[in-house]
């Protein structure tokens, strides 16, 4: 398996001259058991999708190697997010462990914004910084998923992302290691489809080219 390399000037160019539009984005909460969850949904994406953020609860010191190894076995390059770095078309961004992630406009589309402000429903890393930001900056070019997890971090910040006309999922009952996540944003009536772990992929594919669609002048 081939490990893919930093993203570079060509990259650069190359990620936006792709057919998605540049303001879409895809955004994943999760918590208890989403490691496995993230790379199960990484694993069934094609290459050359919207970028990726992702916030998984996780200490300092684990999220690179996470990020390593979901590279790995993924058509999508995945790393460990930088600050201030462009958010490029086929890649995904793990946020540290040590740090906020949220995103910020940037000339391609969007950047990547870490913070080491203080815990956000007791969480550093938080989805609720991660899908407020998302909520903000893309709106209706979003589509965010929020996978197994304990407690109800980024459940309330989905609702935010349903009102800006962003389209969410959540992870099933049934598949999920933990449902609190899950469960509380479907109860906040923040979630449009509610799927299957395996299923997951193939409805992020669907939801993105809607928004595509919707985006199109």
């Amino acid at each position: 398996m081939t490990e893919h390399p930093a993203p570079t000037c060509a990259t650069l160019a190359a990620a936006h001259a792709g057919r998605y539009d540049r303001r879409l984005i895809i955004a994943i909460g999760a918590s208890t058991g989403g490691t496995e969850a993230i790379r199960d949904v990484l694993m069934h994406l094609p290459a050359g999708l919207p970028p990726i953020v992702i916030t998984q609860h996780m200490p300092p010191g684990f999220t690179r190697s996470f990020a390593d190894r979901l590279n790995k076995y993924s058509a999508v390059h995945v790393k460990e997010a930088e600050h201030e770095e462009r958010l490029l078309a086929g890649w995904a961004y793990v946020a540290p462990g040590h740090a906020h992630l949220a995103v910020r406009h940037a000339l391609f589309g969007y950047s990547a914004v870490l913070s080491e402000d203080e815990p956000v429903n007791r969480h550093r890393p938080s989805v609720e910084v991660l899908f407020l930001s998302v909520a903000k900056m893309a709106g209706q070019a979003a589509v965010s998923v929020m996978l197994t997890g304990m407690g109800k971090d980024g459940a309330r910040a989905m609702v935010t992302l349903r009102e800006a006309g962003g389209y969410n999922l959540a992870q099933d009952q049934a598949t999920s290691v933990v449902f609190g996540m899950p469960r509380e944003a479907i109860a906040m009536g923040a979630v449009h489809e509610v799927v299957a772990l395996p299923q997951i992929a193939q409805r992020i594919l669907v939801a993105v080219e809607a928004r595509q669609r919707l985006l199109a002048p």
